[in-house]
C-alpha cells in the first residue's frame, strides 16, 4: 500500500518539535480522532439497533445482553493485531484499511435488520462489528509515537476522548431516527454511517503520515508482557475503560428491562453518560499531566466505588431519578480515569529507564517503545472489562430481574482497583521523572 512516510522523527528534540513536529503531529491527531470516532460508533452499534428490537423479533433481554457482550468480545480481542498493524504497515496506511474495513459490518446489519433474521445471524454481524473496536488501539499507538512524553497525557486523552464520544452519537442518531420515524426504520442509522466511513478514509488518505521510524519490536513486545506493571495497568484500565463501554453498550436494555423505559424513553437518556464520560476523558490527561497519574486514578476509583453505592441504592428502590444521577456520575469517573491510567503508562516505563540510569533521549526512546508496546494488549485486556460488565448484567437479569447485584460485583472490583492503584504507585511509589526530566521547567 503506498503511502507518505516520514525518514525521521524525534519528538523529544525540542527544536525538531516546535519547527516541524508539531505541526505534523495535531494534523495527525485530529484525523486519527475521526478515524478512531467513527469506529467506535460501529463498535458500538448493537446498543443502538437493540433499542430497535421490539416484540416482534422474539429476543429477550439477556439475549440483546449476549449480542452487545458479542461485539464487545471481538472488540477485545482484535486490539492486539490491530496495535501491531501500524509499525508493519504505516499508521496512515492502517488507518485507511481500518476505516474502509467499517463498511463490511455496516452493510451487513443494513441486509439483515429486520424481524424474522435468525438470531445466529445477528449473533454474527454483532461480531464483525467487533471490528471497530480495533481501530481504538491502532491510533493510540500511531498517536503515541507522533508526541512528546510532555504531551503524550493530553494527545492520547483527547485522541481517545474524541474516540469515545463515537459511542454517544451513534446513540442520538439513533435518538433522532426513533424519535421523528418510531422504532420501526434501524436501516436510517445505518444509512447514516456508510457515507461517514467513506470520508474517514479519505481524509485518512489525503492529510495522515506514516513514520518510518516505528518498527514492530518484538523484543519490546515480550518484555512488556513479562513486566508486571503492565499486567497492573490492564486490571485498572479494566476498572476505567471497561466500565465505559460496558455501560455504554447495556444502559439502554437496563433502562428498558428494569426502568420499564420504551425505545424513545431509553434513548433519550443512553447517550448522555457516554457523551460526558467522552468529553471529560481529555481533562483526565490534563490533571494527569499536572498532578500525576496515579493520584487521579486513585482519587477516581474512590469516587466510582461512592456512585456505584448510589446506583445500588437506587436499583433496589427502583428511583430511576437517582439511578441515572449515579449512573452519568460513573460514566464521567470513567472518563477522568481513561485519561489517566493512559498517561501513568508511558510514565512508568519512562520512569524505570531512568532509574536504570539511561540518560534522557535514551530513556524516552525506551519509554516509547515499550508503551506503545504494552498499549495494545493493556488495551484489549481493558476492553474484555466491558464483556464482564454485560455478561454480569446478563446473569444478575436472568437470576433476579435486576442489575443489582450486578452493581455489587462492580464495586468490588472498584475496590481492588483502589488498593493495587495506592499498593503499587502511591505507597511505595516507583521512581518517576521530574519535571525536568520530561522536558519542561518546574512551576
Amino acid at each position: 500500500m503506498a503511502g507518505r512516510w516520514i525518514e525521521t522523527w524525534e519528538p523529544e528534540d525540542a527544536t525538531f518539535w516546535r519547527e516541524k513536529g508539531e505541526r505534523v503531529a495535531r494534523r495527525n491527531l485530529w484525523f486519527s480522532v475521526l478515524s478512531e470516532h467513527i469506529g467506535f460508533s460501529i463498535w458500538t452499534l448493537w446498543s443502538v439497533m437493540v433499542l430497535f428490537m421490539g416484540p416482534e423479533y422474539g429476543i429477550d433481554p439477556a439475549g440483546k445482553f449476549f449480542l452487545i457482550s458479542t461485539a464487545t468480545l471481538v472488540g477485545a480481542l482484535v486490539r492486539v493485531p490491530y496495535t501491531f498493524a501500524v509499525a508493519r504497515f504505516g499508521g496512515r496506511n492502517w488507518t485507511i484499511f481500518s476505516a474502509v474495513s467499517l463498511l463490511v459490518p455496516t452493510l451487513a446489519a443494513f441486509w439483515v435488520m429486520e424481524p424474522g433474521t435468525s438470531y445466529a445471524t445477528f449473533v454474527a454481524v454483532a461480531a464483525l462489528t467487533g471490528i471497530g473496536g480495533g481501530n481504538f488501539a491502532s491510533s493510540m499507538t500511531n498517536i503515541n509515537a507522533f508526541f512528546p512524553l510532555r504531551k503524550k497525557g493530553w494527545a492520547l486523552g483527547l485522541n481517545a476522548g474524541g474516540g469515545n464520544i463515537g459511542v454517544p452519537v451513534v446513540q442520538l442518531v439513533g435518538l433522532l431516527v426513533i424519535g421523528t420515524l418510531g422504532a420501526s426504520h434501524p436501516r436510517i442509522v445505518l444509512g447514516v454511517y456508510i457515507p461517514l466511513i467513506v470520508l474517514a478514509a479519505v481524509c485518512a488518505a489525503l492529510y495522515m503520515d506514516n513514520l518510518r521510524p516505528v518498527k514492530n519490536d518484538t523484543g519490546a513486545a515480550l518484555e512488556a508482557v513479562r513486566d508486571p506493571h503492565t499486567w497492573i495497568m490492564a486490571a485498572l484500565y479494566i476498572g476505567t475503560f471497561g466500565s465505559f463501554i460496558g455501560y455504554s453498550f447495556a444502559f439502554g436494555v437496563v433502562l428498558q428491562t428494569q426502568f420499564g423505559r420504551t425505545p424513545l424513553q431509553a434513548a433519550s437518556l443512553t447517550f448522555i453518560g457516554p457523551l460526558l464520560g467522552s468529553l471529560i476523558r481529555p481533562v483526565g490527561g490534563r490533571l494527569a499531566d499536572r498532578y500525576g497519574g496515579a493520584r487521579i486514578t486513585l482519587a477516581t476509583f474512590a469516587a466510582m466505588a461512592a456512585a456505584t453505592g448510589v446506583v445500588i441504592h437506587a436499583s433496589g428502590n427502583a428511583s430511576l431519578p437517582v439511578f441515572l444521577t449515579g449512573f452519568t456520575a460513573l460514566f464521567v469517573l470513567t472518563g477522568l480515569g481513561n485519561g489517566s491510567t493512559y498517561k501513568m503508562i508511558p510514565g512508568i516505563f519512562h520512569a524505570k529507564a531512568l532509574a536504570r540510569g539511561l540518560d534522557a533521549e535514551a530513556a524516552a526512546a525506551h519509554g516509547r517503545r515499550l508503551s506503545g508496546a504494552a498499549m495494545g494488549l493493556i488495551g484489549a485486556v481493558g476492553a474484555l472489562g466491558g464483556l464482564a460488565i454485560n455478561l454480569a448484567f446478563r446473569q444478575s437479569f436472568q437470576a433476579s430481574g435486576t442489575g443489582t447485584a450486578a452493581f455489587w460485583s462492580f464495586l468490588a472490583f472498584y475496590a481492588v482497583c483502589f488498593t493495587l492503584t495506592w499498593a503499587v504507585y502511591l505507597r511505595r511509589p516507583a521512581p518517576v521523572p521530574t519535571r525536568a526530566q520530561l522536558g519542561y521547567a518546574e512551576v
